[in-house]
């Protein structure tokens, strides 16, 4: 079985993404691993180059950020890299900039990798996620947050990245796929206020034009973390590859967690206490087909 990794970056040191433990976490079930590194003015591309990791392949592209509508030029990118994946590869593993896997589903990923591995029917994997908000001590758990997205597709070129890079299509259509018993580390929104603020406007800008940020991010705007829904502590281990990170940017939550919760409507309140009593999402959005 042969497993090639791949994920796209631009400015990672600008805006504070974890590029390298991204790409370290998963790089002990890849054979290779497939960078497209967009044109960077902050020394990203030497940070990468400087790990002289012989599994990494990189290739610099240029990105048009004139593809704002729903933030395509995400999924082009993306696209980018999964074409460097040679044909001998039997499964690709896609990692965003600001995403790690726990050491402890390494095993755990391997083994169904290999048990679908001759089925034709399964043609990607589905991971849990945890998003961490405002420090690495908490996560939310709120129907803002998306709970389950594809990160391991098989090697097919009529796999295609999706919209703004979160999901896949097979000729059009979502892919079928099984769960695998992982979680995916999602560390986007672990910044402080200065960086979360940063990152919005950096974000934004392909998403939206300049009279968009303007109006909606002025110099002036401040990120204001009071709108979480729900939060929880998270009492478990952070990946390996991010001990140091973790350690060095200690991020202090800027708000009460008991608090969080306190704008939600009464909509929103009923369907967050249905979604607890039951586990069902009602609305939920699956960018996917899960075969039983």
């Amino acid at each position: 079985m042969k497993v090639s990794g791949f994920s796209f970056i631009k400015n990672a040191v600008k805006n504070d993404y974890p590029i390298i433990e991204a790409i370290q976490s998963i790089l002990p079930l890849c054979d290779d691993f497939y960078l497209a590194v967009g044109k960077s003015d902050d020394g990203t591309l030497e940070m990468i180059q400087s790990l002289r990791e012989p599994k990494i392949h990189i290739v610099e592209t240029e990105w048009d950020e004139s593809l704002r509508e729903n933030g395509a030029v995400f999924a082009q990118e993306t696209n980018k890299a999964m074409d460097l994946i040679p044909e001998d590869t039997d499964w690709a593993f896609y990692i965003q900039g600001d995403e790690c896997l726990h050491e402890k589903y390494l095993e755990t990923v391997k083994s169904s990798m290999e048990e679908h591995l001759r089925d034709d029917t399964v043609e990607g994997l589905l991971f849990r996620y945890i998003h961490f908000y405002g420090s690495y001590d908490y996560y939310g758990v709120s129907r803002r947050w998306y709970r389950n997205e594809i990160r391991v597709i098989r090697n097919l070129k009529s796999i295609r990245s999706y919209r703004d890079a979160q999901g896949f299509r097979i000729s059009g259509r979502k892919l079928k796929v099984k769960r695998v018993e992982a979680y995916i580390y999602h560390y986007g929104w672990a910044k402080s206020q200065i960086g979360i603020t940063k990152k919005l406007r950096n974000f934004n800008h392909f998403y939206h034009d300049q009279n968009w940020l303007e109006t909606n991010l002025p110099d002036t705007y401040l990120f204001d973390y009071s709108n979480a829904d729900k939060l929880a502590r998270f009492e478990d281990s952070h990946p390996a590859v991010l001990k140091e990170r973790i350690e060095k940017n200690h991020i202090n939550l800027l708000i009460d967690p008991k608090s969080a919760g306190k704008k939600m409507d009464i909509r929103r309140r009923f369907l967050q206490a249905f979604e607890e009593l039951t586990g069902i999402r009602i609305g939920e959005y699956k960018n996917y087909i899960q075969l039983k």
